[in-house]
């Protein structure tokens, strides 16, 4: 059979959408054909924020995933394999799913969690001052 890998991330990517939430991929750039920009993985790996305000042409195919972004104002083509897909999440929530199970694919215990969301200015825990 062929791979699920990019079935699911096209599906979760839908579904992260539909949520109004922000889907970031993440991908282990030490792969071979994993085109990304270097300096921005860190410990192999690189967290790509894939929703349409921040990229355009997203292809998710048999082949992997494909899109065109500017880093740093320098517009770049972007390809993932589908082995290289780590994971797909929500920026706001981090649901999602981590992938591994396939041959060829990393050990899913080998990928860290995703990060977890910063609050948003005005959200978090309340605090009082005593204003005299």
């Amino acid at each position: 059979m062929t791979p699920s890998r990019p079935y699911l991330v096209q599906a979760l990517n839908e579904w992260i959408l539909d949520n109004n939430c922000t889907p970031y991929v993440l991908v282990d750039a030490s792969l071979p054909g994993v085109q990304v920009p270097q300096d921005y993985v860190h410990n192999g790996q690189i967290v790509l924020n894939i929703s349409p305000h921040a990229i355009k042409d997203l292809l998710i195919d048999i082949n992997g995933l494909s899109f065109n972004a500017r880093f740093g104002g320098v517009p770049m083509a972007v390809f993932v394999p589908v082995v290289a897909i780590l994971a797909i999440y929500a920026k706001e929530n981090g649901q999602g799913m981590v992938f591994g199970s396939e041959a060829g694919a990393p050990d899913p215990d080998d990928v860290p969690p995703p990060p977890k969301p910063e609050p948003a200015k005005g959200e978090g825990k309340p605090s009082l001052k005593v204003v005299k």
